[in-house]
């Protein structure tokens, strides 16, 4: 047994007070443990009197016998936590002041997501913008070592009696990342609320200032922190990153897909294909498909979102990554006008 068995179980049971699924209400704590046939978690409830308490409490418990097994021993705690109404709940105003906040996202790791945020982000520091740029990956946080401030930490500043922390500035961008605060050699082992919680902080406790563009380096796939940022922030709309590579369009497509659906509603700004081709130096006019030709050119034509360009697989790139020097930096790159074309695009 593992958790998204109860948690599937726990889409058959409805809370009377909304209609709706437990999983669905939002009324599953982050808390299940497993331990053989034995499992226990939370359930969250609006008030210490609710009626339908322990009517859901007993159809959990037969759902998970149900649709699991029906040796399983289910220990359900309940926790009172009041909630506000969607309309009470909703953000009147964003804790970053921007005019623009985007973020960028993959289905997968290892496109280069965080290379094209970068690179993006410097692209348009370098047009006048004032940018900033949150690493929101929590568990692999890569800004740090791309901007070259590994060894940077910020410090706290005082603004209308409140303590905040103050980004680092690295090339004309205002940087914050977890990667700043954790040993960079230990694992960041965090269940979904801690780092829901840490974003969070990093968002409305930090010193921004004004911002044109802020950019949010997501963590691949879909998470709690997805959640989270969607639910704290405005998003003017959001960069998808893809390879042409048949298994990376796949998980791109289900990227959209998330943004696109009518609960997160987030709009699509245009896709990027990254490592679209294979340019060796000493041949700059030749290409070769590695990963295949065209594959996020055509998956933007299907789902009617802009492709906002075609970056190629080219060594100068992932050494300016690794090196901590964005190939933006280079003005005159052929990398590095590809960049600029795409921030031109976003800006448009």
């Amino acid at each position: 047994m593992y958790p998204q068995q109860v948690i599937d179980a726990l889409r058959h049971v409805r809370y009377p007070g909304t209609g709706k699924d437990l999983i669905e209400s939002g009324m599953l704590e982050d808390d299940i443990r497993i331990s053989g046939f034995k499992v226990s978690f939370s359930l969250i409830f609006p008030k210490d009197n609710d009626p339908f308490m322990k009517s859901v409490v007993k159809a959990s418990e037969v759902a998970l016998q149900t649709y699991i097994d029906p040796n399983i021993e289910a220990q359900i705690h309940t926790k009172i936590i009041s909630r506000k109404s969607n309309v009470e709940s909703q953000k009147t105003d964003s804790p970053v002041r921007a005019k623009h906040i985007i973020a960028v996202h993959s289905g997968k790791g290892g496109v280069g997501k965080s290379t094209v945020t970068a690179n993006l982000a410097v692209a348009l520091a370098q047009a006048g913008y004032r940018v900033g740029l949150l690493d929101a990956d929590i568990h692999g946080p890569s800004m740090p070592k791309m901007f070259r401030c590994e060894d940077a930490r910020p410090y706290s500043v005082e603004e209308n009696g409140r303590t905040l922390i103050e980004p680092i500035e690295q090339y004309g961008v205002k940087m914050l990342s977890i990667g700043f605060f954790v040993n960079p050699e230990s694992a960041v082992i965090w269940r979904g609320g801690m780092a829901s919680n840490a974003i969070k902080q990093l968002i409305e406790d930090a010193h921004w200032g004004e911002l044109d563009y802020f950019l949010i380096d997501l963590p691949p796939g879909t998470s709690d922190i997805h959640l989270t940022l969607i639910s704290e922030l405005q998003l003017t709309g959001v960069i998808v990153v893809t390879t042409p590579q048949p298994v990376a369009l796949v998980d791109a497509r289900k990227g959209v897909e998330m943004f696109r659906n009518e609960k997160v509603n987030v709009p699509i700004l245009g896709l990027v294909e990254n490592m679209a081709w294979f340019t060796p130096a000493e041949l700059p006019e030749n290409r070769y498909y590695i990963f295949g030709k065209d594959g996020g050119k055509e998956l933007a034509e299907e789902l009617n979102v802009p492709l906002l360009g075609q970056i190629p697989l080219v060594q100068s790139i992932r050494e300016g990554g690794d090196e901590g020097l964005p190939i933006t930096l280079q003005a005159g790159h052929p990398a590095a006008v590809e960049f600029d074309k795409i921030a031109r695009q976003l800006v448009n």
